[in-house]
């Protein structure tokens, strides 16, 4: 099954210039979506003892991810959503800045970690999420997307993070 044929590309999207990549379609077909999570349990990324989500797409991947794996999941979340005491990071977007967070206790010392999402741009969330990560003491295992934009670099700006994506568009 080709998951590409899943997407829907819709212009000027949240702004003129940009060309969003539309998961709806994928996560409406059973077959597309149950084959998302069949391949991102396939990835060889070795042990793995949490599956970490960035809000929200990540979560619709991450939660059945985890299951799968037989492993708990994590949310990373926007500031102010996480009730109890956090770790925050702040990243610089293009058009200003945001910042996400995790429980404090979300995830150990030497406990490896796969951080996921829908998609890879310029990698400045992921960028946020493993730093977020690897201050609690966890190791990152990997990054794992749904899609990856390669032309906007954020494979690059991840290194030396292994990065895995089930779907590469130039």
């Amino acid at each position: 099954m080709d998951l590409a044929e899943f997407l829907r590309d819709v212009p000027d999207y949240p702004k003129p210039g940009i060309l969003f990549k539309d998961i709806t379609p994928l996560l409406a077909s059973p077959a597309a979506l149950a084959a998302s999570i069949d391949r991102l349990a396939a990835l060889d990324v070795g042990k793995v003892d949490v599956v970490a989500g960035v809000e929200s797409r990540g979560f619709l991947f991450g939660v059945p991810l985890a299951l799968r794996l037989g492993v708990g999941f994590v949310p990373i979340r926007k500031p102010g959503k996480l009730p109890w005491k956090t770790n925050r990071i702040e990243y610089v977007l293009e058009y200003g800045t945001d910042a996400v967070e995790i429980h404090q206790d979300a995830v150990g010392k030497g406990q490896r970690v796969l951080l996921v999402d829908d998609l890879l741009a310029t990698g400045g969330t992921m960028h946020a999420c493993c730093a977020l990560v690897e201050g609690c003491g966890a190791e990152v295992a990997a990054c794992a997307f749904v899609i990856e934009l390669e032309a906007l670099g954020g494979r690059q700006r991840l290194a030396p993070h292994r990065i895995e994506a089930l779907i590469r568009l130039p």
